[in-house]
Protein backbone atom coordinates (compact mmCIF):
# COMPACT_ATOMS: atom_id res chain seq x y z
CA UNK A 1 0.00 0.00 0.00
CA UNK A 2 1.39 3.20 -0.88
CA UNK A 3 1.61 6.19 1.54
CA UNK A 4 1.21 10.04 0.89
CA UNK A 5 2.12 12.85 2.85
CA UNK A 6 1.16 16.42 2.17
CA UNK A 7 2.32 19.39 4.23
CA UNK A 8 1.62 22.40 2.96
CA UNK A 9 -0.66 25.58 3.06
CA UNK A 10 -3.56 27.82 1.48
CA UNK A 11 -1.27 31.14 1.65
CA UNK A 12 -3.05 33.96 -0.03
CA UNK A 13 -5.78 34.76 -2.48
CA UNK A 14 -5.89 37.18 -4.91
CA UNK A 15 -8.69 39.77 -6.78
CA UNK A 16 -11.24 40.48 -3.86
CA UNK A 17 -10.62 44.22 -3.56
CA UNK A 18 -11.03 45.45 -0.21
CA UNK A 19 -13.55 42.89 0.99
CA UNK A 20 -13.53 40.54 3.95
CA UNK A 21 -12.65 37.04 2.76
CA UNK A 22 -12.23 33.69 3.56
CA UNK A 23 -11.34 30.38 2.00
CA UNK A 24 -13.40 26.94 2.79
CA UNK A 25 -11.97 23.58 1.62
CA UNK A 26 -12.85 20.12 1.54
CA UNK A 27 -10.24 17.13 0.37
CA UNK A 28 -12.06 14.37 -2.03
CA UNK A 29 -10.88 11.65 -3.10
CA UNK A 30 -11.36 8.19 -5.27
CA UNK A 31 -12.74 5.21 -3.52
CA UNK A 32 -8.81 3.03 -3.25
CA UNK A 33 -8.20 6.03 -0.94
CA UNK A 34 -8.07 6.68 3.13
CA UNK A 35 -6.76 9.27 5.37
CA UNK A 36 -4.25 7.77 8.16
CA UNK A 37 -4.17 11.23 9.88
CA UNK A 38 -5.29 14.54 9.02
CA UNK A 39 -8.38 16.84 8.43
CA UNK A 40 -10.47 16.09 5.29
CA UNK A 41 -11.91 19.69 5.47
CA UNK A 42 -11.39 23.51 7.37
CA UNK A 43 -11.94 26.89 6.66
CA UNK A 44 -9.43 30.13 6.99
CA UNK A 45 -9.80 32.85 9.08
CA UNK A 46 -11.04 35.68 7.42
CA UNK A 47 -8.62 38.31 6.19
CA UNK A 48 -9.74 42.15 5.18
CA UNK A 49 -6.71 43.22 2.74
CA UNK A 50 -6.94 47.02 1.23
CA UNK A 51 -7.96 47.33 -2.64
CA UNK A 52 -4.71 46.53 -4.62
CA UNK A 53 -3.47 43.76 -1.41
CA UNK A 54 -3.88 39.80 -1.48
CA UNK A 55 -5.79 38.68 1.07
CA UNK A 56 -3.25 36.77 3.61
CA UNK A 57 -4.43 33.12 5.03
CA UNK A 58 -1.27 30.95 6.00
CA UNK A 59 -3.73 28.02 7.06
CA UNK A 60 -2.25 24.82 7.39
CA UNK A 61 -3.24 21.75 5.72
CA UNK A 62 -1.38 18.32 6.72
CA UNK A 63 -2.60 14.63 5.53
CA UNK A 64 -1.29 11.38 5.46
CA UNK A 65 -2.73 9.57 2.80
CA UNK A 66 -2.86 5.74 2.26
CA UNK A 67 -3.92 4.07 -1.24
CA UNK A 68 -3.49 0.83 -2.98
CA UNK A 69 -4.31 2.54 -6.49
CA UNK A 70 -3.02 5.64 -8.78
CA UNK A 71 -6.91 6.22 -9.76
CA UNK A 72 -8.96 8.71 -8.17
CA UNK A 73 -6.22 11.20 -7.09
CA UNK A 74 -6.88 13.52 -4.32
CA UNK A 75 -8.21 17.31 -5.38
CA UNK A 76 -9.18 20.27 -2.94
CA UNK A 77 -12.07 21.94 -3.47
CA UNK A 78 -12.02 25.72 -2.52
CA UNK A 79 -14.88 28.26 -1.99
CA UNK A 80 -14.20 31.86 -1.43
CA UNK A 81 -16.71 33.61 1.32
CA UNK A 82 -17.36 37.13 1.25
CA UNK A 83 -18.54 38.71 5.03
CA UNK A 84 -20.37 41.68 4.94
CA UNK A 85 -20.71 43.89 7.70
CA UNK A 86 -23.65 42.75 8.70
CA UNK A 87 -21.57 39.07 9.19
CA UNK A 88 -23.79 37.81 6.73
CA UNK A 89 -21.83 35.53 4.03
CA UNK A 90 -22.06 34.78 0.28
CA UNK A 91 -20.14 32.71 -2.00
CA UNK A 92 -17.75 35.08 -4.15
CA UNK A 93 -15.98 32.20 -5.89
CA UNK A 94 -14.83 28.03 -6.47
CA UNK A 95 -12.12 26.38 -7.99
CA UNK A 96 -10.87 22.49 -7.79
CA UNK A 97 -7.33 21.29 -7.54
CA UNK A 98 -5.43 18.18 -7.55
CA UNK A 99 -2.89 17.82 -4.76
CA UNK A 100 0.16 18.84 -6.54
CA UNK A 101 2.94 16.34 -7.03
CA UNK A 102 5.63 18.61 -6.64
CA UNK A 103 6.93 21.45 -3.78
CA UNK A 104 6.15 24.85 -4.76
CA UNK A 105 3.65 27.54 -4.66
CA UNK A 106 1.09 26.33 -7.36
CA UNK A 107 -2.29 29.12 -8.41
CA UNK A 108 -6.13 28.04 -8.60
CA UNK A 109 -7.71 29.81 -10.79
CA UNK A 110 -11.90 30.67 -10.70
CA UNK A 111 -13.88 28.19 -12.24
CA UNK A 112 -15.78 29.35 -15.44
CA UNK A 113 -18.03 26.73 -17.02
CA UNK A 114 -18.59 27.30 -20.07
CA UNK A 115 -22.65 27.79 -19.36
CA UNK A 116 -22.02 30.35 -16.99
CA UNK A 117 -19.54 32.07 -19.24
CA UNK A 118 -22.34 32.08 -22.00
CA UNK A 119 -25.07 33.74 -19.03
CA UNK A 120 -22.50 36.19 -17.71
CA UNK A 121 -21.30 37.18 -21.83
CA UNK A 122 -24.67 37.37 -23.30
CA UNK A 123 -26.97 37.61 -20.76
CA UNK A 124 -25.03 39.62 -18.48
CA UNK A 125 -25.95 37.52 -15.73
CA UNK A 126 -23.40 37.29 -12.97
CA UNK A 127 -23.36 34.06 -11.08
CA UNK A 128 -20.78 34.42 -8.74
CA UNK A 129 -21.37 38.10 -7.48
CA UNK A 130 -24.58 39.91 -8.52
CA UNK A 131 -24.13 42.96 -6.47
CA UNK A 132 -20.95 44.32 -7.99
CA UNK A 133 -21.60 42.52 -11.86
CA UNK A 134 -18.07 41.42 -11.37
CA UNK A 135 -15.93 37.80 -10.68
CA UNK A 136 -14.41 38.21 -7.41
CA UNK A 137 -12.34 35.39 -7.92
CA UNK A 138 -9.04 35.66 -9.72
CA UNK A 139 -6.33 33.41 -7.87
CA UNK A 140 -6.15 31.08 -4.71
CA UNK A 141 -2.17 30.68 -3.83
CA UNK A 142 -1.27 26.90 -1.94
CA UNK A 143 2.02 26.57 -1.36
CA UNK A 144 3.32 22.87 -0.61
CA UNK A 145 6.36 22.23 2.05
CA UNK A 146 9.30 20.46 0.49
CA UNK A 147 10.62 18.92 3.74
CA UNK A 148 7.23 17.77 5.32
Amino acid sequence: MAELFISGQIESADGFGDNRVSCRWQLQMGGGWRVVQGETEGQTQTDLPSVYEEAFFGHPIDLHLATNTIQGWPRLTLQMWHHDHYSRQDIAGYGTVFLPTTSGSHEVRKSEKWLEHFLMFYMSLFLEDSRNNSLLFEKIYLKVNENP
